[in-house]
């Protein structure tokens, strides 16, 4: 009998007894399952999680910090800035920004140290953390690597020592725990926190301050009483947090870096970033960045205020930085010095900087005219 292409009609036509056709029927079960491809594949991972993965430590991959091309805008980030590996795994991080930075893991509870005094001192690359003894690296700039081993389980707070809003951490499971993510992932997870800092544009809340000098002071956002004054902003930058910790887009730029005004009007400058720290400095660069030179008075408000009387004179602000952030359950932090002022009694140009970011092109100058 020929079955043709219909093999339910063949099956029904067939002379095999009820029988023999209800084992057939029983084999075919039997069997199938087996021959599923999803069934292989639930079989595979099965045995994943049954037999984990205990194979060699492997190293890991981040970057610190990211730029534009012309520097202005540096994100202060590890990228990314959550990572989960295994016990006896390594992280190493390449630092891939002109702006210092740290990898820093502190034991719990210790005081945050300055970045000049490390925590305190360094530790080589290759060091071990497992919350005995920190571990930091200098203050490094691209192309610097350094390498952390994690020989235990836990999980570790990562900090940059000259960026206090600059966090991270790392994950460190058992060799028996599956990793959620791989380092293609981990690649992609920093190019997309990388891009989203340096081309984010919502920081320029104080653009209306620009091109003030065409306009009535008594509109300005941020205009004074005294009258003939010209106001620049020193650096700007907001505060972004992920479930890992917390990033900072920087601008490292004089808003308007040149500005016009007459004999005897004052200009004064403001630090509207909420974590770098920036100068004002005409002439000769100080020795210590901190404080202000000795011809540096303070204002009843509380700003920091000088008088230039010719273009070889050297003023320095000192460091113009917002307060730390406040925490409940802390002591309030300080009023710090946030402007500075300088009064310009004679004509001519007077270039300044800010000592800190120079090297990022964070320059500008004052022209005095009649």
């Amino acid at each position: 009998m020929s079955c043709g292409r219909n093999s339910k009609t063949c099956l029904s036509e067939s002379p095999l007894s009820s029988d023999a056709t209800a084992l057939r029927r029983n084999q075919l079960k039997t069997f199938r399952p087996l021959q599923s491809p999803l069934s292989f594949c639930c079989a595979f991972l099965l045995a994943i999680f049954m037999f984990p993965h205990t194979g060699h430590a492997e190293t890991w991959k981040a970057t610190v910090g990211a730029q534009s091309h012309d520097k202005g805008r540096q994100a202060l980030a590890f990228l990314p800035n959550e990572i989960w590996i295994h016990a006896g795994d390594s992280i190493t991080w390449t630092f891939n920004a002109d702006e210092i930075h740290t990898v820093t893991f502190l034991t719990p509870s210790q005081v945050r140290p300055p970045f000049q005094v490390g925590c305190p001192g360094v530790t080589p690359s290759g060091s071990s953390f497992n919350d005995s003894t920190c571990v930091t690296t200098p203050p490094l700039t691209r192309p610097n690597t350094y390498t952390v081993t994690f020989p235990s389980a836990g999980t570790f707070k990562l900090v940059c020592l000259v960026h206090e809003n600059m966090t991270g951490v790392v994950h460190v499971l058992n060799a028996s725990q599956p990793l959620p993510h791989d380092q293609a992932f981990y690649d992609r997870q920093a190019a997309m926190e990388a891009r989203d800092l340096i081309t984010d544009t919502d920081h320029f809340r104080g653009q209306d301050l620009e091109d003030h000098s065409s306009r009535d002071s008594s509109h300005d956002l941020y205009s004074h009483d005294h009258s003939g004054s010209s106001n620049v902003i020193a650096g700007t930058g907001e505060i972004v947090a992920t479930p890992g910790g917390q990033q900072t887009l920087s601008i490292m730029r004089f808003m308007q870096p040149i500005t016009v005004i007459h004999v005897g009007q004052t200009v004064e400058w403001a630090n509207f970033d909420p974590i770098t720290p920036h100068t004002v400095t005409f002439g000769a660069e100080p020795a210590n960045p901190i404080p202000p030179s000795a011809n540096v008075t303070v204002d009843q408000d509380g700003a920091r205020h000088a008088v230039i009387s010719a273009p070889n004179e050297s003023v320095h602000s000192g460091f113009i930085i917002a307060a730390p952030q406040e925490r409940i359950g802390l002591p309030q932090s300080p009023i710090t010095v946030t402007r500075f002022r300088v009064t310009f009694t004679e004509t001519g140009t007077f270039p300044y900087i800010c000592v800190l970011h120079d090297g990022l092109g964070m320059l500008g100058k004052v022209v005095v005219v009649k």
